[in-house]
């Protein structure tokens, strides 16, 4: 890593993961495939920024370290990049199992339980799905009726969320990283 940690993939420790190789990583990780709109790929880093604002404006009562956990909820990106989940299914090893292992050692380095509370995880995924479907009809082509179809209609956000979701804009590389650094930052106040 950038840092000068050695982080062994198939053993990854919570002592060899660093906040900024996650934003670094992440910035330069493109969603969907890079087959977005705009000057700029659309990163995991802003993807995973705007997660964390759905989930705080979905569930305003949310503790802290649960945001944080959306934050990070695609952090084993940074070093396994962003695969589409039939690609992940097709690889043929257990993928899952390799990336749970991952993320548990970026939880445990950042406080929180290796496994998070299953209705976490349900409202991080309820946020996700949101940004996606937003990410796939502003950037990535999608008709509203297919992106419906797939990650579902986002439903209970406020006007206001709405209509920023629908300006989505790639940042730059440099500027997602900050972000998300930023981000951590405020979080772990």
């Amino acid at each position: 890593m950038l840092s000068g940690r050695r982080l062994d993939l198939l053993e990854p420790s919570p002592l060899d993961v660093e906040i900024e190789d996650i934003a670094h990583g992440l910035a330069r990780v493109a969603r969907w495939n890079g087959q977005t709109r705009g000057a700029h790929a659309f990163s995991v880093a802003q993807h995973c920024v705007i997660v964390e604002q759905l989930v705080s404006e979905m569930y305003p009562a949310l503790d802290p370290r649960w945001r944080l956990a959306a934050l990070l909820h695609d952090a084993s990106e940074y070093v396994i990049g962003d695969m589409i989940s039939p690609f992940k299914a097709a690889l043929g090893i257990d993928y899952k199992a390799f990336e749970a292992r991952l993320m548990e050692a970026v939880h445990l380095r950042f406080g929180l339980p290796a496994e998070l509370p299953h209705a976490v995880e349900k409202q991080i995924k309820r946020a996700d799905k949101a940004s996606a479907f937003y990410e796939a009809t502003v950037l990535a082509g999608f008709e509203d009726r297919e992106a419906a179809r797939f990650f579902g209609r986002p439903r209970g956000l406020a006007t206001a969320t709405i209509a920023r979701m629908q300006k989505l804009t790639p940042l730059p590389a440099e500027e997602a990283g900050a972000a998300y650094v930023k981000k951590f930052a405020q979080l772990k106040l």
